[in-house]
């Protein structure tokens, strides 16, 4: 088996509008299809990132993350970023507080936490 690429990332989110401002609004995803399922009760918003997809389930009943990151499953997202110390500046600039830049112990890259609103840890990784 020869796998290509990773298609797309799926998260559940407690409060889809403030997730969609958070991601679409502030991190600049571009919005591939929203659509509102009714059969579900839920929202679900397929937004690119790159070649990959993010997919974002808006289902404000599901359990909270046990603790973070520490859980089994996901553990957090990151993204590839040219510029880290620009990055960082323009999520802080947009009231994402960013963790301190710190190499990365195996590759010596440049790398950042931050949390979307529900307490997912995303990477800012250089």
């Amino acid at each position: 088996m020869k796998l290509d690429a990773v298609h797309h990332v799926a998260i559940i989110v407690s409060d889809y509008k403030r997730s969609r401002e958070f991601y679409v609004d502030k991190l600049g995803f571009q919005v591939i299809r929203e659509n509102y399922r009714e059969d579900r009760g839920d929202w679900k918003l397929d937004l690119a990132c790159g070649d990959m997809e993010l997919e974002i389930f808006g289902q404000p009943w599901a359990p909270e993350r046990p603790n973070r990151p520490e859980a089994l499953g996901l553990r957090h997202l990151a993204f590839k970023v040219e510029d880290i110390e620009a990055a960082a500046a323009e999520l802080e600039s947009l009231g994402i507080a960013c963790e301190d830049i710190r190499p990365d112990l195996y590759t010596g890259k440049k790398m950042t936490f931050f949390f979307d609103p529900d307490g997912l840890p995303l990477e800012l990784h250089q």
